[in-house]
């Protein structure tokens, strides 16, 4: 945890930007995999982390801004909690951690928020997105589960969204200590990765890693070689000579801050000309991001730049066609860009997701609904202290590919029979971490091997 002075300021933001009203966060329970006492790994909801800074289940904090009141509801372990976990902090020590000092039993909660509710006190809470958490709050304030989202408060949403976009030098600290272990993942995976290997083999060396710098991986691992699939977590394929290995890991360390990283390397001890060829478009794509990026201006620039260098390095093999203004405009550069340039990141590897992307993303602007566009999770101007990824890739997708030659669409652009060649191609995607500060984008921790010329030489030591 932080200082308690971090969550008792954070906490006082909040009650001044909203003035009026009961903040309701409900921290996260333990979830059974298969039967109650075999869990899944437990992950502190990130805002109640945020407010409270407390990683242990079964709790929920209540900012009462009419009151000026910060409370943590919970129940005291029992005996047969300390016999099969040891003794633990009571809910009193882990409160004063963060500077509250009113704990209560949980089931007082119920009445707390009933009386606030019958004296007309708005209750204030987020989306919730785990089925547990809607139920409680059908419980305590009636509101159905199917009715949580569209009734979360958006004046909840957007304080919550303007305190926690902007990283405090603490946080940007724990980040990037994130993100040096997040290079470690994947350095360790380039040199580690020999063809005969099942996908699997990576995926452990990866994760081992995570784990023996006491934290764990940000999310579930993607090491394939198909990387045409964008979130691929099979990991049954042998590798072997001639694949390209796309790996997108992330470490998340003790205070749940994380990492989010993605390489593509030659599972070879070199790439071909033809992938060496698509690589470095991407790589040059992915420049341009950056390049694009600056104080106040929109992501969506970054977007756009790496768009453009997608469709220009597609038009110079030949396959796309015609007006490279054109070709962006319309999309049919998604073709082979089908995903977004990158997404906030900090206590989530999609910050604050949850609250819907077109507040975190567009700051309450609607999204376009075209295909590739819409899958742009960022788009407003950025500021100093926003955190965020760079990942434009080029992905073939054998069934994209047939579903839009078949409908004849973009095929004033698009080289369908020269795009043949490509159908097993798979994917490629590089994946930094930066943040904006008042001279520009800054990218965070260790540098990763990214040009065709590191990579080949970690693979030509390797195998």
């Amino acid at each position: 945890m932080f200082q308690s002075k971090t969550y008792i300021e954070r906490r006082q933001v909040l009650k001044k930007s909203l003035k009026s009203g009961l903040v309701l966060l409900l921290g996260h329970e333990e979830a059974p995999m298969n039967y109650k006492d075999n869990p899944y790994h437990f992950r502190q909801d990130s805002t109640f982390l945020y407010y409270f800074g407390i990683s242990n289940a079964s709790l929920a904090g209540v900012i009462d801004v009419d009151n000026d009141k910060d409370i943590i509801f919970g129940d005291e372990n029992s005996i047969d909690d300390i016999v099969f976990m040891g003794s633990l902090p009571t809910i009193k020590e882990r409160a004063e951690r963060c500077g509250v000092h009113d704990t209560r039993p949980y089931p007082e909660l119920d009445h707390y928020i009933k009386n606030a509710i019958n004296k007309k006190q708005q209750i204030h809470f987020i989306p919730l997105y785990r089925g547990e958490s809607k139920i409680k709050l059908m419980e305590l304030t009636g509101i159905l589960p199917k009715d949580a989202g569209e009734k979360a408060s958006i004046d909840l949403i957007n304080a919550i969204i303007k305190q926690r976009e902007y990283k405090t030098d603490e946080e940007i600290a724990q980040i990037e200590q994130a993100v040096n272990v997040t290079v470690d993942m994947h350095v360790a995976a380039m040199n580690f990765a020999k063809p005969g290997m099942k996908e699997a083999e990576v995926v452990a060396e990866v994760h081992r890693i995570a784990l023996a710098a006491n934290g764990n991986i940000s999310f579930p691992i993607i090491a394939t070689i198909n990387g045409q699939i964008l979130h691929n977590h099979y990991h049954g394929n042998t590798i072997k000579e001639g694949d390209l290995f796309l790996l997108d890991a992330g470490y998340e360390n003790e205070m749940c801050y994380a990492g989010d990283l993605s390489s593509t390397f030659p599972v070879s001890k070199t790439f071909s000309n033809k992938q060496k060829d698509i690589y470095n478009i991407t790589l040059e794509a992915h420049y341009a991001s950056i390049n694009a990026l600056g104080v106040g201006v929109p992501f969506r620039n970054a977007h756009m730049a790496a768009a453009r260098v997608v469709a220009e390095g597609m038009k110079s093999l030949g396959l796309l066609k015609g007006n490279v203004d054109d070709i962006v405009e319309t999309g049919a550069y998604a073709m082979f860009f089908q995903c977004g340039t990158g997404h906030m990141m900090g206590l989530d590897i999609h910050d604050m997701e949850n609250y819907g992307e077109v507040y975190v993303g567009y700051g309450g602007k609607p999204k376009s609904t075209l295909f590739g566009y819409k899958s742009l999770r960022l788009a407003k101007p950025l500021l100093p202290e926003h955190v965020f990824t760079i990942e434009p890739g080029i992905y073939f997708i054998p069934e994209l590919m047939d579903l839009w030659e078949g409908e004849g669409r973009f095929k004033e652009f698009i080289n369908y029979k020269k795009l043949q060649a490509y159908r097993d191609f798979g994917g490629i995607r590089n994946e930094e971490n930066l943040m904006i500060t008042p001279d520009g984008a800054k990218i965070l921790g260790k540098k990763k091997p990214m040009t065709v010329e590191e990579l080949e030489a970690i693979r030509k030591r390797t195998i």
